[in-house]
């Protein structure tokens, strides 16, 4: 028999680890972030810290370790400790009995987009999970942050509350490091603009300028979260913060339990179109504070960071939330049917225009978001369709279904309410199996046959049947004059270039590839802008020679042409709508 040895007690043992960042840019200019992490009390003698490879809402290993550079390790009296790197976004440091450990870095900022990292003379703006090294085993530990501010002019806007205001160094605390990774800062000069809604407190930070007039903005922004609330029956907050880029260039928004951050082009808000546009991206982040931040697949109930999170259900979380956000601002009053209708024609021809959608089933292209979707290549067009997209038609098809089956008494909005009361309140994951269970007994029908076939195969979705009752048709607008063809150009220094091949195309059975570049059709060099208008000298059935660059070779083939498909397609009420129809089309839209 084998006596256990008792082993002495940890003199750490009784002690709560302490965890605490400051985030400093002397030199904003240089893009240098100095962070700091000072732990106290970790209960063993060595100190593992890894970095995120991705972040929450944005489903791609974006390896943000690679940022990181200059990494230090100390003990008491700037005693250097030693450490060493066991993969590629893994410190082990070496800490013996210490109490205290100072872990230093610097961090390359310098990409501006909601999910990653920006500093520069102007502002900082930073995302937890492309920031903070964290301790493995502690993503639990309460912790702070304090922001070293450069100046005393700049300012700091987070959703992170505020307990400890020094002038130039502000502290934050956060309930763990997914609190932390799920509240993005904005430093800086920026605007901003405080307003009240349903008696909770909003905030809008803008940095950069434009032609957006901040009232205007704020009055729909008061509509988008109205209706909003008054689906899910309340704001789940006390404080909630809109983060505003204004670019030259750039799109996009990134959610978060309690803020979200937009990157729009900074003159988008004076034309119509463009401020719809704006408005809808506002509404699908702001809705997701609900599916998605609350509202979350089993999958997805506990973040690994060091790893992808699979889940077939992002055609919900993502497609679902692309829906309302057509539907929130015409229900908000910011537009109305005919505009809804215009966008979502908008919608639909992107989709029938992607020939992915015959190849990639909708929940594998949600399992794949992690190597597909934001990785398009020149080929993506042609063999996956976005989780976004088609889950958007399937959510239709299903909104549809319900409203026409109880006389828009019942809709989708059902199905969000009895999700957010069963897991988005208790914050509980949801199987796929849970998902599809509570939207059939909304419809009060067996769907299975429906899941099967919109999301395991890759069968056309019946749109027009789903929209007949509504009194609504799908009208394929074909250019009767232009013989298909299947390239996509663009002119690039006053070069025809190939960017986009379609499947099963006349070009793409005569081998044309994206980047080739289109020199001359039947011997007559093809000017920049000119295709369409080219092919309208031919008929379906001619045979067109091309020559064109293929790898820097000069190369000639014969293609012959198709015929013509349609460019576009257009929701529309049918001529002859019935009272019936009518009806349900006003209770779903509101009135023409």
């Amino acid at each position: 028999m084998t006596q256990a040895i008792a082993t002495p007690p940890d003199r750490r043992a009784a002690q709560l680890p302490r965890l605490t960042y400051q985030v400093a840019m002397p030199e904003p200019q240089t893009h240098l972030f100095e962070i700091e992490l000072v732990l106290e009390g970790w209960q063993s003698t060595t100190l593992d810290l890894k970095f995120p490879v991705w972040t929450p809402g944005s489903y791609l290993i974006r390896e943000y370790e690679r940022h990181l550079q200059d990494f230090s390790a100390w003990g008491a009296n700037q005693q250097q400790l030693l450490w060493r790197k066991l993969a590629k976004n893994h410190w082990q440091v070496a800490i013996g009995q210490l109490e205290t450990v100072t872990i230093r870095y610097r961090l390359f900022a310098n990409e501006l987009t909601v999910r990653t990292n920006h500093l520069d003379r102007t502002h900082a703006y930073f995302n937890g999970a492309a920031t903070f090294l964290y301790p493995v085993g502690g993503l639990e530990i309460p912790l702070q942050v304090t922001i070293a501010l450069p100046r005393s002019d700049w300012q700091v806007a987070t959703a992170l509350p505020l307990v400890n205001d020094q002038g130039t160094h502000k502290t934050f605390q956060a309930a763990d490091f997914d609190q932390l990774v799920d509240s993005p800062f904005e430093i800086g000069t920026h605007q901003l603009h405080r307003f009240e809604v349903l008696g909770k407190s909003h905030e809008l930070a803008i940095w950069g300028n434009g032609n957006l007039e901040p009232q205007s903005i704020l009055e729909d922004f008061e509509k988008i979260i109205k209706v909003e609330a008054n689906l899910f029956g309340g704001l789940p907050y006390d404080r909630y913060l809109f983060i505003l880029h204004l670019t030259g260039q750039g799109y996009g928004g990134l959610e978060h339990k309690n803020s979200c951050s937009l990157i729009y082009n900074r003159y988008g808000f004076q034309q119509t179109e463009k401020r719809h546009q704006f408005m809808q991206l506002v509404a699908h982040e702001f809705f997701h504070l609900w599916n998605v931040k609350r509202i979350r697949p089993k999958e997805l109930e506990t973040f690994d960071y060091d790893a992808e999170n699979y889940t077939p259900s992002l055609w919900f979380c993502e497609g679902t939330t692309s829906y309302y956000d057509l539907q929130i601002p015409c229900r908000a009053g910011i537009y109305g049917r005919a505009d809804f209708l215009t966008q979502l024609s908008k919608e639909i021809t992107r989709y029938l225009n992607t020939p992915g959608r015959l190849v990639q089933p909708l929940a594998e292209s949600s399992f794949d978001a992690w190597i597909k979707l934001y990785r398009a290549e020149a080929h993506s067009g042609n063999n996956q369709i976005s989780y976004y997209l088609k889950g958007e038609m399937v959510s239709l098809l299903l909104d549809l279904k319900i409203r026409a089956k109880f006389d828009n008494a019942r809709s989708l909005d059902d199905v969000l309410q009895r999700l957010w009361q069963a897991f988005g309140q208790p914050e509980v994951g949801f199987t796929a199996q849970q998902l599809e269970s509570i939207i059939a007994e909304v419809a009060e029908e067996n769907l299975s046959d429906f899941f099967h076939r919109y999301l395991h195969t890759t069968e056309e979705l019946p749109l027009q049947t789903y929209l007949q009752p509504f009194g609504l048709e799908l009208r394929g607008i074909v250019d009767r004059a232009v013989p298909h063809l299947g390239l996509r150009l663009a002119t690039e220094q006053g070069r025809e270039m190939v960017k986009f091949t379609e499947a099963q195309s006349p070009a793409h059975h005569a081998g044309i590839d994206p980047g080739d570049e289109i020199l001359a059709l039947d011997g007559i060099r093809l000017a920049a802008g000119q295709l369409p208008d080219r092919l309208r000298d031919y008929q379906p059935g001619d045979r067109l020679t091309i020559t064109y660059f293929h790898q820097d070779q000069l190369q000639s083939t014969t293609v012959e042409l198709a015929d013509p498909k349609p460019s576009r397609y257009e929701v529309a009420p049918l001529k002859d709508i019935s009272p019936l129809q009518e009806q349900l089309l006003a209770g779903w839209l509101g009135a023409a």
